[in-house]
């Protein structure tokens, strides 16, 4: 009886294991990394959204671990910036054209391929696995996990007689794959030649640098640099901004950095961080307004130059989630401040606005090819249509914003654009119907090393290891 009991109760023991693995299992997160690098991924071709607000909408969707977080991000950002690579190597292993795969088979394999020819710290066979699982969460038919096996393990046993290319310009190589649309390579080519297009596409398919401009109201340029080296974080001094901090290998979250909940620096590249500049000599108790304010990173910029003269500052954002964002950096930098924010249009602003201002920035929405190293997903989600538009908004904003210039007033226009269409032509159509605006040398109001981005009075550099893609005319009323 005994025995019996003894046997019984260890089968009971042994189902409680049974139980708990199983229980253990079903508990075990099936939206990995992967699969929602993949979903992202879907969700940007289908709808030419903006990647990192997809990226946002998944990672809270599926609950994905903040350890996994890191890595969905760069699988995606990866496979934008090696796409046309990667669906090159993918067709030579399918007889199925791309256009006809199934979308989530296309992005799993994207997925897939990156992490075996970009990710060496990832063994392939994960790679393999996790793309046929991710697939099978999706619900994919049965059928295609063994292609999805298939074309990943070919590649991994092919891999040395396909490794990436460097690019090579157009009149060097017959196809040169520039992992960018063929309507802004052509445009490029006309406008930069193909030497200075090859470069601008090989910076935008490196990961960038992250850049600091370090909020001098509260702390120096040198201070921060030593709270830095306190936490082991490499850095250095920008080459053109006077309060640019480079942070060349930190890949952890901004968060994380010392002194940012102090307020102490703000993440913004050097290109726009001069631009802010181009509004000077700054007024003493002058009034400014920033009329497209955006995330406020140059709303914040003036609040800084404005500490110590008495400036009065002024900040129109139409979208909400834009909004949002300025209200937090402005909480966070200069919660002191006495910032004037209009929710809603430059013109609905201009309307009840008695003022006339010393100096006007309009920051204007663009198509964005000078920060596609940043934003990986323009280069897939413009179109050459959208030069038009863009300019036609840009033209509107201009016309509104001298009307709330005063004398002697500086308007500056800025876009992070390359495309003449919404920088030079802009300013030429703007200049040609106010003969009491004249442009000026951006030249006078930049530091030294930054003179050498100036072109015909424009402040235009190209994308490059140390700066971004940006466009800049500094205007004044005469």
């Amino acid at each position: 009886m005994e025995k019996q009991i003894d046997k019984s109760h260890n089968v009971v023991i042994h189902n409680q294991k049974i139980n708990c693995a199983s229980s253990a299992l079903q508990k075990k997160p099936t939206h990995t990394a992967r699969f929602v690098a993949a979903e992202t991924l879907c969700n940007l071709f289908q709808s030419r959204s903006s990647v990192k607000i997809l990226f946002n909408k998944n990672i809270k969707k599926y609950n994905l671990p903040s350890k996994e977080r890191n890595l969905a991000m760069n699988l995606v950002y990866g496979v934008l910036r090696q796409r046309q690579f990667l669906d090159s190597i993918l067709q030579e292993r399918s007889k199925t054209p791309i256009r006809k795969l199934h979308p989530f088979v296309h992005q799993s394999l994207a997925v897939g391929l990156y992490q075996i020819f970009f990710l060496t710290s990832i063994p392939h066979s994960a790679a393999v696995n996790e793309a046929v699982n991710s697939c099978k969460v999706k619900g994919v038919p049965k059928r295609l996990h063994g292609f999805v096996n298939g074309v990943l393990r070919e590649t991994i046993r092919c891999k040395e007689n396909t490794a990436p290319a460097e690019i090579a310009p157009a009149e060097h190589d017959d196809k040169p794959v520039y992992n960018h649309p063929q309507w802004l390579i052509s445009r490029w080519i006309k406008h930069f030649g193909g030497e200075e297009t090859a470069r601008i596409c090989r910076e935008n398919n490196k990961e960038p640098l992250l850049t600091l401009r370090v909020n001098s109201g509260r702390i120096s340029r040198a201070d921060l640099c030593r709270q830095l080296e306190q936490h082991k974080i490499s850095h250095r001094p920008g080459r053109y901004a006077p309060d640019s901090i480079v942070l060349p290998d930190f890949h952890g979250s901004i968060q994380s950095i010392p002194g940012y909940e102090q307020g102490f620096f703000q993440i913004q590249d050097e290109a726009a961080q001069l631009a802010t500049l181009l509004l000077g000599p700054l007024k003493n108790r002058g009034i400014y307004l920033d009329g497209c304010a955006g995330l406020g990173g140059k709303t914040s910029h003036l609040l800084q130059l404005g500490v110590h003269r008495n400036l009065k500052i002024y900040a129109v954002e139409p979208e909400k989630r834009r909004l949002q964002k300025l209200l937090e950096n402005r909480h966070r930098l200069f919660p002191e401040s006495k910032l004037s924010i209009y929710e809603g249009s430059l013109q609905g602003f201009g309307a009840k606005c008695p003022i006339q201002f010393d100096g006007i920035l309009i920051d204007a929405p663009c198509s964005g090819t000078g920060v596609i190293g940043r934003h990986p997903d323009i280069r897939w989600n413009r179109k050459e249509d959208d030069l038009q538009r863009y300019q036609k908004e840009q033209l509107e904003l201009l016309e509104q914003a001298q009307l709330l210039l005063g004398p002697k007033g500086v308007l500056v226009y800025a876009t992070c654009s390359l495309e003449p269409e919404e920088n030079q032509n802009v300013i030429h159509t703007f200049l040609a119907t106010h003969p009491d605006i004249e442009l000026t040398n951006c030249a006078e109001q930049l530091p030294k090393a930054a003179q050498q981005f100036v072109k015909d009075k424009f402040f235009c550099p190209h994308p490059s290891p140390t700066i971004d893609g940006f466009f800049a005319a500094r205007m004044k009323r005469t």
